[in-house]
């Protein structure tokens, strides 16, 4: 019993990390229609950035994610402007050349600054102790993970379903030419939504730099995850990304405690699955 609850812990925050990096990828591939291969760059990014405010600048733990996220996002609207924005309705092999060529350079130019070295993000003392949580005592940087998961859960679904900008930009995808005839600064709402992906994606790369650790090829080691992860939730959709990302990390986590020998086969045979009777992923729209 005390196992299956740990590897319940477990599996529920390596989940939550991986929503908090996915959900922007989900948010890219399905309702601005791009498939963003470098979203793992962006996250990867904010990593670096947080290491580098974290052990050079010293700045305390709240500052450095606001930083890595800031940081990330002034260098994503320019990028957004510059070449997402030429590739918008584009086909999907043209934004899969572009995407992952972004990747190669920000792999090169990360190994050329940084070196082929593995970053570490201070902890405060606060979240590197134990809590007891009854029956084991786990990282509060865990539980804190958790608690920013469903946060952003909510946060995004209010968003999305309850705000004039979620509404402007599922009429500027649907329709974008009568969106942008009906007033609707199309292009603005595209790229305030590409900055928020990408504020999401350093966000988790930060908060998940202990189970993900961040390193020059950060962007192609999880690239697959990542895509996965949208793939069965369902592109666009922020509960089948969590539903995805909690069925995903509980088989991974607990594959992973049982027969740790067989590394990622559980989670990759559960998508073959899952794929097979969901087409469109777990909640996907036709």
């Amino acid at each position: 019993m005390q196992t299956a609850l740990s590897i319940g812990v477990d599996a529920l925050a390596y989940g939550m990390v991986l929503f908090v990096i996915s959900i922007g990828l989900s948010l890219t591939m399905g309702l601005m229609r791009v498939v963003n291969l470098a979203h793992g760059a962006f996250a990867m990014i904010g990593g670096y950035i947080a290491s580098w405010l974290g052990q050079s600048a010293g700045l305390p733990y709240p500052l450095v994610l606001l930083g890595a996220v800031a940081g990330t996002v002034l260098i994503a609207v320019p990028v957004e402007r510059l070449l997402y924005r030429r590739i918008y309705g584009k086909p999907e092999l043209t934004q899969v050349l572009m995407t992952i060529g972004i990747t190669f350079v920000v792999i090169g130019l990360t190994n050329y600054v940084f070196g082929p070295t593995l970053k570490t993000i201070p902890l405060p003392e606060m979240l590197r102790a134990p809590t007891d949580i009854g029956f084991r005592t786990v990282s509060t940087h865990r539980l804190f993970a958790i608690a920013c998961g469903l946060g952003i859960t909510v946060g995004l679904w209010f968003l999305m379903e309850r705000t004039g900008f979620g509404i402007r930009l599922r009429a500027a995808v649907d329709n974008s030419a009568m969106a942008s005839a009906l007033g609707v600064p199309t292009e603005r709402i595209y790229a305030l939504s590409f900055a928020l992906a990408m504020g999401l994606a350093a966000f988790g790369g930060v908060l998940g730099a202990e189970l993900l650790p961040i390193e020059p090829y950060y962007a192609l080691r999880y690239m697959v995850t990542f895509l996965v992860v949208v793939c069965v939730g369902g592109a666009g959709s922020i509960p089948g990304a969590l539903l995805a990302c909690l069925l995903l990390g509980a088989i991974d986590t607990t594959g992973r405690y049982l027969m740790p020998d067989f590394g990622e086969f559980f989670f990759y045979l559960a998508v073959i699955l899952i794929i097979l009777v969901f087409p469109r992923g777990l909640m996907g729209r036709a």
